[in-house]
C-alpha cells in the first residue's frame, strides 16, 4: 500500500516544506484571490497549509495508487484528475492557485485565478489529496523548477542568484556552445511550445546561461546575470502580460530595459518552464520510491 502519510512525509523531506514558516508568493496571493469572491478557503485546505501555504493542501483517503502530476490548477487540469482518478489518488503541483499569464501572441491574462468552488468540492467528496510545493520547488538545489532545466540543458551549474525564501532561485550554467537560433530551437523542443517570447539581441555565441523558471522579468536579476557573464537569459515569462495596473509597469520596466540589454532574453512560457519538473524529475523520483503509477497533466496551451 502507498501511504499518503509516507508520501507526505518524503515530500516534506525532499523539499525541507516546514523549514519554510510561509510561501513568501502564496501565502499573499490565496486571501487576495478569495477574500472578494467571499469563499472561506481555510475549511477545504490542511490547517498546516493554511499557514505555510506549501504541502498537503487537501487530504484525502490514505491509500494512494496514482499520482498525477501537473503545474497550475486549471479547469481542465482539475476535471481530468477528478475524473481520471479513484479514491485515495493524490494530485502533486507546484502551484495552488491557476496563474493566467497571457500570450506574448495573442491576449494577456488576469493573472491569479481562484479554484471554482464546486472543483474543491469534488476533489473532497471522491476523497482525493493534493499536494503543492511553491518556492521550495524553485530554489530546491537536487529536485526542482530549475535543476530540471539545467538537466536537460546539459548544463554545468557554475553559480546562483536570485535570493528567494530559504534559497536562491535562479542558476548561472555553462553550456556547450551554440548561438541564439539554435539555443531558442532546442528550448521549443524541450518545453513543446510553438514559438519563444524573444528580446534582446541574438548572439552568435553563447557559453553561459541564466536560468531562472517561472516570472524572470525581473531587470535587476537581469542585470545581475549579464554582470556574471551570461550571454542568454532563460525564463517562463520575459514581459508580463498581465492585464492590471502591476502588469502594465512591469511590462513597460522591461519595455525600458530591451533598448539597452545586450543578452539573448528567452522567455517559454510560465506554466510550460515549471511543468519540465513535473515530466522528468518528479516522475522518476515518485517512481523511485513508490509503487504508484504515474499520470501526467499537461495543459492543452501553454501559453494562457
Amino acid at each position: 500500500m502507498n501511504s499518503l502519510i509516507k508520501i507526505k512525509s518524503e515530500l516534506d523531506s525532499l523539499f525541507r516544506v516546514m523549514d519554510l514558516e510561509k510561501d513568501p508568493g502564496f501565502s499573499k496571493f490565496i486571501p487576495m484571490v478569495y477574500e472578494p469572491i467571499k469563499l472561506q478557503w481555510e475549511k477545504y485546505f490542511e490547517e498546516d497549509f493554511s499557514r505555510r501555504f506549501n504541502g498537503l493542501m487537501i487530504r484525502g483517503a490514505e491509500e494512494v495508487s496514482t499520482v498525477f502530476l501537473a503545474v497550475f490548477p486549471t479547469d481542465e487540469v482539475l476535471e481530468r484528475f477528478i475524473q481520471e482518478s479513484q479514491e485515495g489518488d493524490l494530485l502533486f503541483m507546484h502551484h495552488p492557485l491557476f496563474m493566467e499569464c497571457g500570450d506574448p501572441r495573442g491576449n494577456w491574462g488576469r493573472g491569479f485565478v481562484p479554484i471554482r468552488e464546486d472543483l474543491l468540492q469534488r476533489i473532497i467528496n471522491k476523497r482525493l489529496s493534493v499536494y503543492t510545493c511553491h518556492a521550495p520547488m524553485d530554489y530546491n538545489e537536487s529536485i526542482g523548477t530549475n535543476m530540471a532545466i539545467a538537466e536537460e540543458l546539459d548544463a554545468k551549474i557554475i553559480d546562483r542568484f536570485v535570493p528567494y525564501a530559504n534559497g536562491m532561485a535562479g542558476l548561472i550554467c555553462e553550456i556547450n556552445q551554440t548561438d541564439t537560433q539554435q539555443l531558442i530551437e532546442k528550448l521549443q523542443k524541450i518545453f513543446e511550445i510553438p514559438y519563444v517570447d524573444f528580446e534582446g539581441h541574438e548572439h552568435k555565441e553563447i557559453r553561459k546561461i541564466a536560468v531562472v523558471a517561472g516570472c524572470g522579468d525581473m531587470v535587476d536579476e537581469m542585470k545581475n546575470a549579464y554582470s556574471m557573464g551570461v550571454q542568454a537569459y532563460i525564463t517562463g515569462e520575459i514581459h508580463c502580460h498581465i492585464d492590471n495596473e502591476y502588469g502594465r509597469y512591469k511590462y513597460n520596466m522591461m519595455r525600458d530595459y530591451i533598448k539597452e540589454t545586450s543578452l539573448s532574453l528567452i522567455g517559454v512560457s510560465h506554466s510550460a518552464s515549471e511543468y519540465l519538473v513535473m515530466r522528468t524529475q518528479m516522475k522518476n523520483w515518485f517512481l523511485r520510491n513508490f509503487p504508484v503509477n504515474i499520470c501526467l497533466l499537461p495543459q492543452h496551451k501553454w501559453w494562457l
